[in-house]
């Protein structure tokens, strides 16, 4: 229940999915490893969330991984069951029109490599707020820094993506 979210987590900060899962892989490792050490200050999934992050972040810094997040993959289950994905517009029946389905594809192409142009904390903020929904207070447990901060770099962070987008 557990491992779908952390390989998607994973998978937003390398963009590939079979690095996704080796990441993941270490991240477990590294959870149990981590178990006797587990003070129990906040969730354990929150826990493990910061875990993973760290091991996406350290592997980023090793130069291992230089591909963009791919955003074609859903973020997760909307209200009703839906998939919750950008810029989800619907005919009659349903379907997106072709043309939805074309300005939507341009449109996740500019941010997928907006993101791939930012800083690997910034992404990974931006991540943990707008994919994986986490709130301040989680965010700043993972990232081990304080919720005023997050807040400010998060908002520094999408004034980013946002100059980044709108350069292509």
């Amino acid at each position: 229940m557990v491992e779908p979210r952390l390989v998607s987590l994973c998978f937003r900060m390398c963009g590939r999915p079979q690095d996704a899962r080796d990441l993941c892989q270490e991240a477990m490792v590294k959870i149990i490893q981590g178990l006797p050490g587990f003070t129990g200050r906040s969730r354990v999934s929150t826990w493990m969330i910061r875990v993973t992050m760290n091991v996406c972040l350290t592997d980023r810094r090793r130069g291992k991984i230089r591909r963009t997040t791919s955003l074609d993959a859903p973020c997760g289950q909307g209200t009703a069951g839906e998939d919750r994905t950008l810029g989800d517009s619907r005919t009659s029946d349903g379907e997106p029109t072709p043309a939805e389905r074309v300005e939507r594809g341009e449109d996740l192409g500019r941010l997928s490599r907006g993101l791939a142009r930012m800083e690997p904390e910034q992404r990974a903020l931006l991540i943990l707020r707008d994919a994986q929904g986490l709130d301040y207070a989680e965010i700043a447990d993972v990232m081990e820094i304080p919720v005023g901060t997050v807040k400010s770099r998060l908002f520094r962070a999408r004034v980013a993506l946002r100059e980044e987008v709108e350069k292509g």
